[in-house]
């Protein structure tokens, strides 16, 4: 072996090792000559220009973390995170604001977020803005490394021994939007501790340990605590127009540093509203 393949190979050792770059990422740079020896300085190029992959369409953006490796956005209620493809559909989305966004600062950035909301619910999102950064937060989500917390209101006095919902989530054959409780639906659990309790009502922080279609909405749900505001799944709108969830809390580990990232979202007005409503009717 030659001395700059001994050179070549100790570097391939070091980042996936040390730096951790994902192996099929390490591929792709060295298929595309994407690492380049300048003397003793390996040059790796990690932040190519990429296409937007969606039309950038200008809205005001709630920016709650940014660097050359991550964006983590507010999505405030009634936004969709990318469009769904129906027919006729004309609101921009948080990913047609991210692209402008990203068009503003003059960055050549895919979209790509890692991780969705429902329309209706508000909070962080995160976004991986290169390669490296995608691939490894694909992977903390896959192996649930990427923690979510939110806060809800609720029907009904939840009790303080309310812990865990441990129940499997499928599709409603009778409602096309549904999700319900089903033995054979893929596993679900989500962690609920009890914050206030009010007349009729109350207020719990939950953590996802799995991300399936409305968990949250549906596990409540069928605990018979629906989510105040989600006619959906059988919550009243007499308080609230929508949904009552916000994700509160985005904590992630950097794709680079390793450091731990802790986001908060401070809850949005409509939210702060309702609660000073049900805090007035204890």
């Amino acid at each position: 072996m030659s001395e700059a393949e001994d050179r070549d190979q100790a570097a391939a050792i070091w980042l996936l090792e040390t730096l951790g770059i994902p192996e099929k990422l390490l591929k792709q740079l060295k298929a595309n000559q994407g690492m380049e020896w300048k003397g003793d300085r390996l040059r790796l190029a990690l932040f190519g220009a990429q296409p937007a992959g969606i039309e950038p369409v200008w809205r005001e953006l709630d920016i709650l973390y940014e660097d050359d490796f991550c964006l983590v956005v507010h999505k405030p209620a009634g936004m969709n995170i990318h469009p769904d493809g129906r027919k006729g559909e004309v609101e921009p989305t948080l990913d047609h604001a991210v692209a402008a966004h990203y068009q503003m600062q003059g960055e050549d950035v895919a979209v790509r977020h890692i991780h969705r909301l429902d329309q209706y619910t508000s909070g962080p999102v995160l976004y991986a803005k290169n390669d490296f950064a995608q691939l490894k937060l694909d992977e903390d989500m896959r192996h649930k490394r990427i923690a979510r917390s939110y806060a809800a209101f609720v029907q009904g006095k939840v009790s303080s021994g309310l812990k865990v919902i441990d129940l499997p989530i499928g599709k409603d054959r009778h409602h096309k939007q549904r999700r319900r409780v089903s033995p054979t639906g893929q596993q679900a659990v989500t962690h609920v501790r009890v914050g206030e309790v009010y007349r009729n009502s109350s207020l719990v922080h939950l953590e996802l340990e799995t991300g399936r279609t409305h968990q949250i909405r549906v596990h409540l749900s069928h605990m018979g605590h629906p989510l105040l505001g989600d006619a959906l799944y059988g919550g009243s709108t007499a308080w609230i127009a929508r949904q009552a969830l916000h994700g509160e809390r985005l904590a992630f580990t950097h794709p680079f540093t390793g450091e731990r990232i802790e986001i908060a979202d401070p809850w949005p007005t409509d939210l702060q509203r309702l609660y000073e409503k049900l805090s007035s009717v204890k």
